[in-house]
């Protein structure tokens, strides 16, 4: 980015099946994967927090290639992505979303593994916090955290999709099994 020049966050609308979600990206990745039906407003909040001097701009060509990756994901023919991600959090929120980012398709961790896995096991309620603030909600796999109890818990996305992203990966896998 050109210094002087103030930083373009470009959207564009996913739409695959049930899945209609915006998407934000920079010029160094996507930076937000919007909820289920919600606004362009939801993104447009976001950017005003995060990169309150950004310019939104539609740009349906550059999230292009963002899109086709979501879109075999949806259909069971990806397992993780290609693309580069652009986030913008604290360190430790940061820390959280690494974390997520390593928990391997079709498999489930807790609240808790996540914070051992970051060295702060007695952080479990800012590991929850954390995970509830990731921006890139689907390459960023927060719907594969539930709790000690194997309950599904809060997903930005709601509990309909985390459930369903969850029994997506667990299909693909019983599939290949049988292939």
């Amino acid at each position: 980015m050109k210094t002087g020049q103030p930083q373009t966050v470009s959207y564009s609308l996913f739409e695959d099946g049930k899945w209609r979600l915006y998407l934000g990206a920079t010029e160094r990745g996507i930076c937000y994967v919007g909820s289920p039906d919600a606004s362009l407003n939801e993104l447009k909040e976001w950017t005003d927090k995060r990169l309150p001097q950004a310019i939104m701009e539609e740009n349906n060509q550059l999230l292009g290639p963002y899109k086709q990756e979501l879109s075999d994901y949806f259909r069971g023919r990806r397992k993780s992505f290609t693309f580069p991600v652009d986030l913008h959090g604290t360190a430790f929120q940061k820390a959280v979303w690494e974390v997520l980012g390593r928990i391997p398709y079709g498999e489930t961790y807790t609240y808790g593994q996540v914070a051992e896995l970051i060295r702060r096991p007695k952080a479990v309620r800012a590991v929850a916090a954390a995970i509830g603030a990731n921006p890139v909600m689907i390459p960023i796999p927060c719907h594969r955290v539930i709790g000690k109890n194997g309950k599904l818990t809060g997903f930005r996305g709601g509990l309909d999709m985390k459930q369903a992203l969850l029994r997506l990966e667990q299909s693909s896998l019983s599939c290949e099994t049988i292939t």
